[in-house]
């Protein structure tokens, strides 16, 4: 005679809800024999087997239930319950920790049982990783006083992300991925003598930009601009969108005399800087405006070949730059460089408009020979219609 698991299974569920737990336990031992790959028909075994109270019977049904589902909620935190009770606090720790990874923060399935219990797990697991933090900060504060700055700063964020403070972000290029280069967030400034030169000009930049924007803003345009019918995906409020504008002064490596000529001084200083130079892609050079009350969202850049530098013009207090898990604020005359491979996102949440003047270079950890590999393989790939696209920047 064929055996119906669901028939079964449903013997089982009457049996526990009146309190024969030795007959459901019979009804669920048939059901698994019935069809051992359901996952559910072991972990209410497992219920059935915990209503009559042997823990040993449990945790074989429960790690049964796992081994054909390792993503099981219920049994996750049933398994974790038990190995609590048993004392056994880095199994149940682990457990919860699986647990919370199956079920973000903010979700709550299940009935209340199920949530009081998830409930407990975060608490657990909480209450752990302050614990950890604790001793973990002792090690940390004597790094960085022992360390030099730019080691210090990496094992911070080593040990944030253990701590599940900080995610690692990594490169995402839309056009060329360059291999074996560092994702680093923010570049250390020492890359880059050079930007205390172009920060000596802020003020001679920001008065041409101002003189630019008080004739009417001529060659400012919406810095988004899709096709009709191409997918915008994220870009949906700033596509053909002034809130989010731009005005090149050099663009994919061509100057705009236009622009350069109403902006002489600034077009000095950028002629004077070792920018990145791949022609027909670079350097770029562009004043950058966000509107009060404009988010730029998160978004990655075309080539981890470069650097992106910001030298901030116009910003009214509040407004922040994230690039991966670091945020910062902008600071009129503190320019700063960053992988825009790396997800990023900006932020003017005040009624003043901001302003910063944006422009690439080469990557650090890209050497001078490697550059000019770099520059005949793409005009190979040009000269032979193998295209990779143009490099935007933000």
């Amino acid at each position: 005679m064929t055996l119906d698991p669901v028939a079964l299974n449903q013997q089982g569920m009457m049996a526990l809800r009146r309190g024969d737990t030795a007959g459901a336990i019979s009804a669920f031992t048939a059901a698994v024999s019935a069809d051992p790959d359901a996952a559910i028909l072991h972990f209410n075994l497992a219920n059935a087997h915990a209503a009559a109270g042997n823990a040993d019977a449990q945790l074989d049904a429960l790690n049964a239930a796992l081994d054909r589902d390792p993503y099981m909620p219920q049994a996750l935190l049933a398994r974790g319950q038990l190995a609590e009770l048993q004392g056994y606090s880095a199994a149940a720790l682990a457990d919860f920790k699986r647990l919370l990874a199956v079920v973000p923060e903010g979700q709550t399935p299940g009935g209340p049982g199920f949530q009081a219990g998830l409930a407990h797990a975060r608490a657990a697991v909480a209450a752990e990783t302050a614990s950890l933090a604790a001793r973990l900060e002792a090690v940390v504060a004597s790094a960085e006083a022992a360390a030099p700055a730019a080691e210090a700063e990496r094992f911070r964020h080593a040990v944030d992300v253990q701590l599940g403070r900080r995610r690692t972000y990594v490169h995402q290029p839309l056009v060329l991925n360059y291999p074996y280069l560092p994702a680093i967030q923010f570049f250390d400034r020492a890359h880059f003598p050079w930007l205390a030169q172009l920060e000596a000009a802020t003020a001679i930049i920001r008065t041409e930009l101002q003189a630019l924007l008080a004739e009417g803003g001529g060659g400012f345009a919406p810095y988004v601009r899709y096709p009709p019918g191409a997918p915008v995906n994220q870009w949906g409020e700033l596509n053909h969108s002034d809130a989010w504008a731009a005005a090149f002064l050099t663009e994919h490596g061509r100057g705009n005399a236009t622009l350069r000529a109403h902006c002489p001084q600034t077009a000095a200083v950028l002629d004077s800087l070792p920018l990145f130079d791949l022609p027909g892609r670079g350097p770029v050079a562009f004043f950058s405006l966000l509107k009060p009350h404009t988010r730029i969202p998160p978004h990655t850049g075309a080539t981890n070949i470069r650097s992106i530098i910001h030298l901030p013009l116009i910003v009214p207090p509040g407004c922040t730059f994230r690039v991966g898990n670091e945020t910062r604020p902008w600071r009129e005359g503190e320019a700063f460089a960053f992988d825009d491979t790396i997800e990023h996102e900006a932020v003017n949440p005040t009624d003043a408009l901001r302003a910063v003047l944006i422009v690439d270079a080469w990557n650090p950890f890209i050497g001078t020979a490697e550059r000019d590999l770099i520059r005949r393989w793409v005009h190979e790939l040009d000269a032979h219609g193998q295209e990779l696209g143009r490099f935007s920047a933000a």
